[in-house]
């Protein structure tokens, strides 16, 4: 006959086995949590096959394999020397780096110049001395004689009768000569037989192969009757000190450049004194402001050099 008994749901959740004989029955626990997993939250599911498995809440995620693992936060990767900034450029850092921008610049040439401001005289090229101002040697490196270079009783009378004397050093020997005056900006000009006149006041040092003289320029209303420059000829090179950037012009019939202002210009060109009243910034009471100007005359290709400063 069949069975009639009703039938009975099982119980969702699992029995907890029997106690062995003598000890009480223990209540069914769930299943710890892993360190780090919230009670009651699921477990994370297996990642598929030859992936990394993601770490627990709060630990360090593992590196792929064959590479080296992370630094924990706030600490420096394995092999990164202790106290470097990690943004630290490729090029590296600190007081070195800072400094190699203003590094010596060397071109193999005998005039190099370092900045605007800064010249650098190989005296071992060329195997001549140079002329420069007394007192614009700021450093040398090598072994490098300094000499008085007098004018003679001539070039003294000269000098004082026009204002253009110049109080030179020597200077020879084998190495390198750094010269500069009062910030000024440094032009080195190089001559190839031909000529250039420039006021004394104007030249830093040139070559001593150079050829130089005092020229005289005649006019009304120069104050001693003349002004006078130095003319160098033949092939070297000579520097150049203006205040600021200077303008190079070329030689028109209409061509004017105030005498305090104007600095160099080709020898080949004729100068005229001509005399303008105008208003000076250093006019006093008194003064009429009346300044001498150069009037310029030559052929195409002459030139002229003028300063934005009033000496």
């Amino acid at each position: 006959p069949m069975h009639a008994a009703p039938t009975i749901a099982a119980p969702l959740t699992p029995q907890a086995p029997p106690a062995p004989y003598g000890q009480p029955q223990q209540p069914h626990q769930p299943p710890q949590p892993q360190f780090g997993q919230v009670p009651g939250q699921a477990a994370p599911p297996t990642p598929p096959y030859g992936q990394p498995a993601p770490a627990p809440y709060g630990q360090p995620v593992p590196a792929p394999y064959g590479q080296p693992a992370p630094a924990p936060f706030g600490q420096q990767p394995p092999g990164v020397p202790q106290g470097v900034p990690q943004g630290a450029p490729a090029a590296g850092a600190g007081l070195h780096a800072a400094l190699q921008k203003y590094k010596e610049t060397s071109t193999g040439q005998r005039w190099t110049p370092q900045n605007q401001q800064l010249m650098r005289v190989d005296l071992t090229i060329g195997g001549t001395g140079v002329l420069a101002r007394q007192g614009s040697m700021v450093m040398y490196q090598g072994k490098v004689d300094f000499g008085y270079k007098g004018a003679g009783f001539v070039g003294r009378v000269v000098g004082n009768a026009t204002g253009q004397e110049m109080q030179l050093m020597r200077c020879t020997g084998r190495g390198q000569v750094f010269l500069a005056e009062e910030g000024s900006y440094l032009h080195p000009i190089e001559l190839q037989g031909d000529a250039i006149c420039v006021s004394a006041e104007s030249v830093l040092a040139f070559d001593e192969s150079l050829q130089y003289e005092v020229r005289r320029v005649d006019g009304h209303g120069i104050p001693g009757g003349a002004l006078f420059t130095m003319q160098f000829q033949g092939t070297g090179t000579v520097v150049i000190k203006t205040h600021g950037t200077p303008v190079v012009l070329p030689v028109t019939p209409t061509t004017f450049a105030d005498c305090n202002a104007v600095v160099a210009w080709s020898a080949a060109s004729q100068v005229i004194v001509s005399s303008q009243v105008r208003l000076r910034r250093n006019a006093y009471p008194g003064h009429s402001g009346e300044t001498v100007n150069l009037q310029f005359r030559g052929a195409p290709g002459n030139f002229i050099v003028v300063q934005p400063y009033e000496v």
